[in-house]
């Protein structure tokens, strides 16, 4: 089932918190809604679930107009951060539940024996007469999956359903996610602000910021072309350093990176620590620097250090390294994007 936005917009409280967002989804592709709180992702993934509508634009599963479909009639599932389970109820007879509601209505045995398959699905046979308070919350979420799966959904919604787990837990559960969905070609919309999450999971990721789309593509063109700094910055770590461009060169300290295309002017130089290299104080293709600090991780160290030019400037190095603070060197960049300010 494909889905179609066009220019979605949302009014709360007098401001904008969808803005005219327009985006196709594939028929069984797994999509990420990125951004940081606020920037509009819940409110889209609401309006296609059709528990909000939009003020203006629409919204279409394939060649159906679905924006003022109410939810029960939508045919999609919906996965919440925090498992929302009925206490009271077996896991069997929570994965139950909306089936018993559908029609034509199923049968005793047919509800039964869907549910003991969607339970080998996620991984938890024979647990079906266990309450919720009796498993762990990556299993309550696993439950909270399958019983979204049990109306056979044409469309599957995620609204940051790893959030209220512990790291070690999210990585296994996106791995299975993800084997989840490649078995049973669902689109799927997965709304998330962790960005490791959003890259390790996705087909496509779409990045918002006030409720606007500023960049989308697959993981692999979104990382290694950000369209912009908010893009860089959001994605991961990055040195910002402040540069003049002059003739298509870039002007920082002693050096001239090339910066073809850009106007004269100030402009601001993005580099990731693990683009930049520690080398001996003499390296005349890098800018002197003294390491004020480091931070020794399992497999590597990240030197701090001090540039000439006054900045501070965070790199990666091997575990092997033996700089120590203090010592006097350069800096070397290997990998950067200058945007203007």
């Amino acid at each position: 089932m494909n889905i179609h936005l066009d220019g979605i917009h949302r009014i709360f409280e007098g401001a904008a918190a969808v803005n005219g967002v327009t985006l196709d989804i594939g028929s069984g592709k797994l999509v990420a809604l990125l951004g940081p709180s606020g920037s509009g992702k819940t409110t889209i993934l609401r309006m296609v679930a059709g528990l909000d509508f939009p003020d203006k634009g629409s919204i279409r599963f394939g060649e159906e107009d679905a924006t003022n479909i109410p939810v029960a009639k939508r045919g999609v599932g919906f996965v919440f951060q925090h498992y929302a389970l009925f206490p009271h109820m077996t896991l069997a007879e929570n994965i139950a539940f909306g089936m018993e509601a559908l029609k034509p209505r199923r049968s005793k045995a047919e509800i039964a024996a869907r549910v003991e398959e969607l339970l080998g699905l996620v991984r938890l046979p024979g647990l079906g007469r266990r309450f919720p308070a009796q498993i762990s919350g990556g299993q309550r979420q696993r439950v909270a999956l399958a019983r979204a799966l049990a109306v056979e959904p044409r469309v599957l919604l995620l609204d940051e359903p790893f959030g209220a787990l512990d790291a070690a837990v999210r990585r296994d559960l996106r791995r299975w996610l993800r084997e989840i969905h490649d078995d049973l070609g669902i689109t799927t919309i997965f709304v998330t602000h962790d960005q490791e999450e959003a890259l390790d999971l996705a087909d496509e990721v779409v990045i918002l910021s006030e409720g606007r789309i500023v960049q989308s593509g697959t993981p692999r063109e979104v990382t290694r072309r950000p369209g912009s700094a908010f893009v860089l910055n959001f994605l991961g770590d990055a040195n910002r350093l402040p540069v003049e461009i002059r003739g298509g060169g870039a002007f920082l300290g002693p050096l001239n990176l090339a910066a073809p295309g850009l106007a004269d002017g100030p402009a601001a130089l993005y580099a990731r620590p693990r683009d930049i290299a520690w080398s001996g104080p003499l390296d005349p293709n890098g800018l002197p620097a003294r390491i004020e600090r480091i931070l020794d991780r399992p497999d590597s160290r990240r030197l701090v250090v001090l540039a000439a030019t006054g900045e501070t400037v965070e790199l990666d190095a091997t575990p092997d390294d033996e700089s120590r603070p203090g010592d006097a060197g350069s800096i070397r960049l290997h990998r950067w994007q200058i945007f203007k300010d």
